[in-house]
């Protein structure tokens, strides 16, 4: 149920501890060594502009959104009423019943984490910004059917659950499906688990054999249509634990076709991998196809770049703040990528929001937004993953091709909040799209930008403005 993955131990290792694995190197499918640039730099690869720039009259780069650092709060092991620490444990001990963590007493933890928690866990986030991706597992440890009855609960208690997310987290959330069940493996035949319980039939370690990519998005499409079925929107999934290991090149495929074919998405995302120390925390372009055309087609691997260090997905360890970020917020892992100019991303576990009925981990997570928003509040960007996933896909598959004062854009995906840097001697760019112009404002400093503005730097330069998909236009005026 952790989700720290170590990529050096492709067996059962992964299974003891329901554990993410680290990611240290790229799928065979990911493009993320193809040079289109990066967060931290902008740079652009010369195969992405036009044949028509002159490098010794301008040079573009495009910059994070609003030339921030995107921050998002990933939260995994959510779903509506059920408290997955109490429901899982015992599952998870029939499959392994030698290991210490599923020998606790979890009878004494709560079953429900109970809408008005969550309540006030969305409202002081709205307060402040935060935004991020919620997990609906929508079989949760097979207790029941979030479309359907959800025993020990009336069905008014699930529909005005559904109807809280859809409410109050819809908005500034993505969801996720983390699976079917984040325990037992589900017969897509009838629906029921699968009979024997071992690893093989636990998601967080399936599959242990080979599977086709129309296997795997046949079960990502069971979860997804449950979802749907709730009228929740989806344009990703996440893995529970190891699910998908031992397939990974298959994975980012497997997304791609369920969620297109569930959702109609043009543009899916997937949360799996933690990275840490000096790995690079940038999303990854993968299983892409047609990226010369205008219509290309791919999967976003977002990753998060921190471990849970507040209540666990138990909901019974001592959270540890300072890990993600100090009280003056100049160390700890979140100050470490807001420095190297990489998504800030950071994960939980719902159940250790709650902490067993102590909110401890809230405490704990309020602490580090306040922090956050207080310190670095100019240098970050609160966003969804779907929105990471969008920009930085509008990144590295748009076309700019300077035409006499004019920056010509072939966008394959819109994005909100683009930002490029031109460097040479401009006095002011003005939006030019569809034969309209679209004047921008200009700002004192880069703090102040939002779409539809900009500011000079010291060597040109930095707009912001929504992209639109197709053709586009900036126009600049130069010395």
């Amino acid at each position: 149920m952790s989700k720290l993955e170590t990529e050096s131990n492709e067996t059962m290792n992964h299974e003891a501890s329901f554990s993410r694995r680290v990611f240290v190197k790229s799928s065979a499918l990911a493009l993320g060594a193809c040079n289109f640039g990066a967060w931290n730099s902008g740079a652009w690869s010369q195969d992405r502009l036009g044949t028509d720039v002159r490098p010794d009259v301008v040079k573009t780069r495009v910059l994070p959104p609003r030339d921030r650092v995107p921050a998002s709060f990933i939260i995994d092991d959510s779903t509506c009423l059920v408290n997955m620490g109490h429901f899982c444990t015992p599952q998870f001990a029939a499959c392994y019943p030698s290991r210490a963590e599923y020998a606790k007493d979890w009878r004494s933890w709560p079953r429900e984490i109970p809408d008005s928690f969550v309540r006030e866990f969305g409202e002081w986030c709205g307060e402040h910004g935060v935004k991020g991706k919620y997990s609906i597992v929508p079989y949760p440890a097979c207790v029941g059917w979030l479309d359907r009855e959800l025993p020990g609960w009336s069905r008014q208690d699930l529909q005005s659950s559904l109807k809280l997310v859809r409410d109050l987290m819809v908005p500034n959330w993505d969801i996720h499906p983390e699976m079917i069940t984040h325990t037992r493996v589900i017969d897509l035949k009838t629906g029921r688990p699968v009979e024997a319980i071992n690893p093989s039939t636990m998601e967080n370690s399936y599959p242990q054999d080979q599977k086709s990519v129309d296997e795997l998005a046949a079960y990502l499409a069971y979860a997804l249509r449950l979802l749907k079925n709730c009228d929740l929107p989806c344009e990703g999934i996440t893995t529970p634990g190891g699910f998908g290991s031992r397939v990974k090149d298959k994975l980012p495929l497997a997304v791609d076709q369920a969620v297109r074919d569930v959702y109609g998405v043009d543009l899916p995302h997937y949360f799996k991998y933690v990275r840490t120390g000096d790995q690079n925390n940038e999303p990854v372009m993968e299983a892409v196809r047609g990226e010369d055309t205008n219509q290309p087609m791919l999967t976003v691997n977002v990753p998060a770049g921190t471990g849970d260090w507040y209540g666990g997905w138990q909901g019974d360890r001592t959270p540890e703040p300072d890990r993600y970020l100090s009280r003056d917020g100049q160390s700890g892992r979140l100050a470490e990528l807001i420095k190297r100019r990489q998504p800030a991303t950071f994960l939980c576990h719902w159940p250790g929001m709650l902490c067993n009925g102590t909110r401890a981990g809230f405490r704990a997570f309020q602490r580090n937004v306040m922090t956050l928003n207080e310190v670095h509040g100019d240098d970050i960007v609160w966003m969804k993953l779907s929105e990471i996933a969008r920009y930085e896909a509008a990144k590295k598959l748009t076309r700019l091709r300077f035409n006499e004062d004019r920056l010509q854009l072939s966008a394959p995906f819109a994005t909100e909040d683009f930002t490029i840097h031109l460097s040479g001697n401009f006095v002011r760019p003005a939006l030019w799209r569809q034969g309209e112009n679209s004047p921008l404002t200009e700002v004192k400093d880069r703090r102040a930008l939002q779409a539809g503005c900009w500011t000079k730097s010291d060597q040109g330069v930095i707009v912001c403005f929504d992209l639109p998909a197709g053709e586009s236009q900036l126009r600049v005026e130069t010395v």
